[in-house]
This record gives C-alpha cells, structure tokens and sequence, in this order.
C-alpha cells in the first residue's frame, strides 16, 4: 500500500523523486552533462584559438545558447511527431536545395546559402543532416526488417540524392555527412555482409569517375597535399604542416592555457573553426586530447544505448544514424587536423566556432533524448 501511495503521489507531482524534474522537462540528465561539459571545454578553447577575443566567445555562447533551446524543443516532441513529418521535412529540404543551386547566395567560390528578405541566410544543407535519417528511417520502418534489395536501393537514393545535391554547391564536407547520415540507417536496418560488400565495391568503382568528372581542382589538390603536404610547404600544404606541428609540440600536458606559439603567432590558420583541436592538442597536450576523445566516447556510447533500447524500428533506426553521424564529425575532423585525412571543412563538434552546425548537432541530441524520454512502460 506504502509503495502504491508513493506511485499515485509521483503522478500527481510530475517534478517529485529523484528524476522528476528531468522527466517532465524529457531530458537525458546523463547525456545532458556530457554535452554541457563539452560545450564548457570548447569555450575554453575557444578563448585561446581566438586570440583571446571575448566578442568571439561571447558570440559563440549565445549560439549554443539557442542550440540549447533548440534541443530542448525537440525533446519535448514524441517520436511519432518526427516519423509523421519525415516526408513532408524531405520534401521541403529537396526543394531547399534545388532553390540554392538556383538562386542561392555565393560566397568564397561556394554556393550554399539561402537568403530570404526578413529572415538571416541560412544553408538548406545543415537540415539534411537530420532530415535525410528521419525520411531513410520512416521508410525503411515501413516495411519487414532486414530489408530487402529493391527497399535497400529506394533508401539509398533518399541519401544519394540530396548528397549529389550538395556535391553541387560545392560542398564536400557536407555532402559527406548527410550521404553518411542515411547510409547508416541502412546498415542498422539490417543488411547482409554480401550487400555491404557489393557497395563499398560500386564505392571502389565510382571514386575514379568522381575524381576526373565530380571533383574540382580545389578538392584535388586537397587529396594530392594529404599524401604529399611537402610538395607545396608555402601554400596548399601550410595548413596541415603547422596543424602537426602545434599537435607535436604539445607534448605530454602542453605547453599551457594561452601559450601556444603556433596559434598566437598566426602560424596556424583557422585556429578557432576546423583547426581548433590542434589548439587544444599544443597547449594542454596529450591529456587534453585524451579528456576530449573520452568525452565524445562517453556521449557516443550513452546515445548508442538509447538507440538500443528504444522501443520501435524507426526510434532505433534514426537513433543510430544520428549516433554514427556524430561520430564521424569527430574522427574526419580530428582525422584532417592530424594528417590523416584530407581537409574537407568538417569543423569538431560543439567546440569549433559556427552557429549552423551547432544548432543542427544539438537538434539531434533532442531527437535523441525524445526517443528517450517518451518510452512507454511496458508491464510485465
């Protein structure tokens, strides 16, 4: 009788017990930590790679505080609300991106933007990060898991489109992640090895057309300064060479909070946007980078849970996508910094300067914790 008064208590004060206030307000207090925390270190970071420019500072707090906002909207929203509106977000996201290869904003050779009178410009492409997993979930959750051929071949061109889309602005980096995005909602819905195998054998054959007819001269000489960045030391090999310089020299611990040399002496370029890890790596060295790879290991493995033990197809499936999508702004950044991959314009996530991307990332968290918070009780 004690325990049930306690129960009917609970339902009448939704903000009493220990998760109470979490519960009402459907937020993952774990997941919510790990993501203050990361955001609090890139702001710190953020600090130094700037030059010690408060207005940057301040201007990237306010971002993350509407990010912030951003995935608390979200988090309210049941499931069923994103897998409802999954077509109807596609379709205007495709129509975003045609708009922007027709009559979008150019800047710095790329065309990415969409400027409407009234409203700040915004890219179409930062949407379907999220929008292209939400619409290759719906469908696949559609139909009898593991998929067969012809639903496998449908999802992929509900990645595949809007990627080659974005290839056209040009945006590699982008086009990447969203391709990524929705190739992962494949795989976790279940494919055979024989099929991962046919596709990463049409990826083998396509990456020679790509570079000869998709490719521009820029994104070339990119790839050639990854295997040769000594080739041209003054100019496309400038970035890569300091970036592994600051990262060698950090050391152990670094060489301290606001004393890295490549970075204030302007060697190291970008150093508050794609290049801040290698900041963070010279001035609190491999401890800093190890604290920071443990960090985006601990939110992986918590949103990797809830995609695990969320309760339908389309939770699980969109929750694992947006999971490995996260991680794999994590490994190409950290990658390109290093020396390991080439540089496509990825910036790390939550901690590199820029508002758009962050605001996409932290609607992704919300998904996420709604696919957390909003599971039904099931009796035993």
């Amino acid at each position: 009788m004690a325990a049930g008064s306690m129960f009917n208590e609970s339902l009448r004060h939704p903000l009493s017990g220990p998760r109470g206030i979490w519960s009402f307000l459907h937020i993952d207090p774990v997941l919510m930590l790990l993501l203050l925390a990361l955001i609090a270190g890139g702001l710190v970071v953020l600090y130094s790679g700037a030059d010690q420019n408060m207005a940057v500072v301040k201007a990237q707090g306010v971002r993350m505080g509407v990010a912030l906002v951003v995935m608390l909207v979200f988090a309210q929203l049941d499931p069923s609300v994103f897998r409802r509106w999954a077509p109807w977000l596609f379709a205007a996201g495709i129509a975003g991106l045609a708009a922007v290869l027709l009559v979008g904003v150019g800047a710095k050779g790329a065309q990415r933007w969409l400027a409407i009178p009234g409203l700040p410009r915004f890219q179409p492409s930062e949407l379907m990060k999220l929008v292209v997993p939400m619409m290759a979930a719906w469908y696949l959750s559609r139909h009898y898991l593991p998929p067969r051929l012809r639903h496998v071949a449908v999802a992929l061109l509900i990645a595949l489109v809007p990627m080659a889309m974005i290839i056209l602005q040009p945006d590699l980096g982008t086009s990447l992640l969203v391709g990524a995005a929705g190739i992962f909602v494949v795989f976790f819905a279940g494919i055979s090895w024989r099929l991962i195998g046919a596709f990463f054998a049409m990826v083998s054959v396509a990456a020679p057309l790509m570079w000869f007819f998709v490719m521009r001269d820029y994104q070339k000489q990119r790839v050639l300064t990854l295997l040769d960045p000594q080739s041209d030391p003054l100019g496309a090999g400038w970035n890569i060479i300091q970036s592994k310089t600051a990262i060698g020299s950090g050391g152990m611990d670094g060489k301290g909070w606001l004393q890295g040399t490549q970075s204030h002496l302007e060697f190291l370029p970008e150093s508050h946007t794609d290049f801040i890890v290698a900041v963070l790596a010279e001035e609190f060295g491999f401890v800093g980078m190890l604290t920071l790879l443990v960090l985006y290991m601990l939110i992986i493995l918590r949103c990797l849970y809830i995609a695990a033990t969320a309760q339908d197809s389309f939770s699980r499936l969109l929750a694992g996508a947006l999971t490995m999508t996260f991680f794999i702004y994590v490994f190409v950044n950290v990658g390109m910094v290093s020396g390991l991959l080439p540089v496509v314009g990825v910036p790390l996530p939550l901690v590199s300067y820029g508002g758009t991307s962050s605001v996409t990332l932290m609607a992704a968290f919300g998904v996420l914790m709604s696919i957390q918070t909003h599971r039904r009780m099931i009796s035993a």
